[in-house]
């Protein structure tokens, strides 16, 4: 694993971890597929773009994903979102499709979300790497160790966070949240698997603005601007 800053605020919260045993034997796994020359995405410097983007004391939202895209060009770091020019995965077709029949927000033509990290959404994968062309290579090396101390802090040092779950895995990952401190939104994943057995419908954008107003925080703005 290369020399990764981790963005400040986030830094304090988490430096703890990096000296783990479980952290020190993911560098070294990672360090090995790439002697070996694999292909890992997304590059280095953005593992922790998520958190780059969107500060510990900015969080208002948490999307929680699973694994980064595993083809070329594809992940940069956000849980859903693509880099400019690539084609929009299935599952935010969905999402964009739900955001429309909920706001009223036509779809974006691209799928780069950092405008919502910009603003607060934390676009968090379980597991942060993965090897080209290899769905879920790399889970169970550590990283959901080090995301669920993520999660962890989120709950237990903020007040008032949406967290959106969608799917058994990401609710699995939540399942300690404190529904008292915060508002946690659970469907099935906006994957074409299972769309239709109740994510669309279920409003996931318009009810995390309306908490956050109920409770005097700047809503979020979910219309993405376009690319040029």
């Amino acid at each position: 694993m290369p020399e990764i800053k981790l963005q400040p605020s986030w830094k304090v919260k988490l430096q703890d971890e990096f000296t783990k045993e479980y952290m020190q034997t993911l560098r070294r796994f990672l360090q090995n597929e790439k002697a070996q020359g694999k292909m890992i995405y997304p590059k280095g410097g953005e593992y922790f773009r998520a958190m780059d983007l969107t500060p510990f004391e900015q969080v208002k939202v948490v999307i929680i994903g699973q694994d980064p895209y595993h083809g070329p060009g594809q992940a940069h770091g956000l849980s859903f979102s693509v880099c400019p020019d690539v084609a929009i995965p299935p599952s935010l077709v969905n999402m964009y499709k739900e955001l429309e029949s909920d706001l009223g927000i036509p779809p974006a033509k691209h799928g780069f979300l950092e405008h919502w990290a910009q603003q607060g959404v934390l676009l968090l994968n379980s597991v942060l790497t993965v090897e080209h062309k290899q769905a879920a290579s790399h889970q169970g090396r550590g990283w959901e160790a080090f995301t669920d101390r993520i999660v962890a802090v989120l709950n237990e040092q903020r007040e008032n966070v949406v967290f959106i779950l969608w799917g058994s895995y990401a609710q699995k990952k939540g399942r300690f949240i404190d529904t008292g401190k915060h508002l946690v939104l659970k469907s099935v994943h906006p994957s074409p698997l299972s769309a239709y057995r109740g994510f669309f419908g279920s409003r996931p954008f318009s009810q995390a603005n309306n908490y956050l107003v109920h409770h005097d925080i700047q809503p979020i703005d979910w219309q993405l601007p376009s690319i040029d």
